[in-house]
């Protein structure tokens, strides 16, 4: 198997929140097509949407969007969490789980890991966002920019959990943070899911 097409996966005992399920993530949506022997065309569309999630997610909005924040703190990242954003293992980060809604349905589960050495100067804020998006808060800087968007195959427990994510390490110098995107069936059931 080539490097490029070589699946990771998280580990399944005890740090993923019950609403995640454990997920294999390949390097790229074409990778994980052949795993899945293709991805319906609402999923390919959000597993490879450019720029922010969040404000996709408020164009298909009709009554509103908004961020419910299910767990934040330090917590330890799982051990395939931390060799991707390269810190040790067992050290803590800043970890924020949030479900993100459109019309009082949430659309998509997110989780970010944010080492403690990214949480210097301005970028202290990231600890106290609370209900703002973190997409309004990396996007609206210049400092940060984002890495290639790996695609994740879940491997879900019921029908309600989601069945596709997407991750990508986001960059300001030296300072990293790791962001999960995990999207549910409520979003990929919407007929104006992969409209332009």
């Amino acid at each position: 198997m080539r490097r490029g097409f070589m699946p990771s996966k998280d580990s399944e005992h005890g740090r993923i929140p019950a609403a995640l399920p454990p997920t294999t993530w390949y390097c790229s949506l074409a990778a994980a097509n052949l795993k899945r022997h293709g991805l319906d065309p609402v999923s390919r569309y959000w597993l490879q949407l450019e720029g922010s999630l969040t404000r996709a997610l408020q164009l298909r909005c009709q009554q509103g969007f908004h961020v419910e924040v299910a767990r934040e703190g330090f917590y330890r990242p799982t051990r395939e969490e931390a060799l991707t954003l390269g810190i040790p293992m067992g050290q803590v980060a800043w970890i924020r789980e949030v479900r993100l809604c459109g019309d009082d349905t949430p659309w998509v589960l997110a989780r970010t890991i944010i080492p403690r050495s990214t949480l210097r100067g301005a970028d202290r804020r990231l600890k106290n966002l609370g209900r703002t998006p973190l997409g309004a808060y990396l996007f609206s800087s210049q400092r940060w920019s984002r890495g290639p968007l790996q695609t994740g195959l879940c491997h879900r427990r019921d029908q309600e959990q989601p069945p596709v994510a997407r991750r990508s390490l986001f960059h300001s110098g030296e300072r990293r943070l790791l962001v999960g995107e995990y999207f549910l069936p409520d979003l990929l059931a919407r007929p104006d899911s992969n409209r332009t």
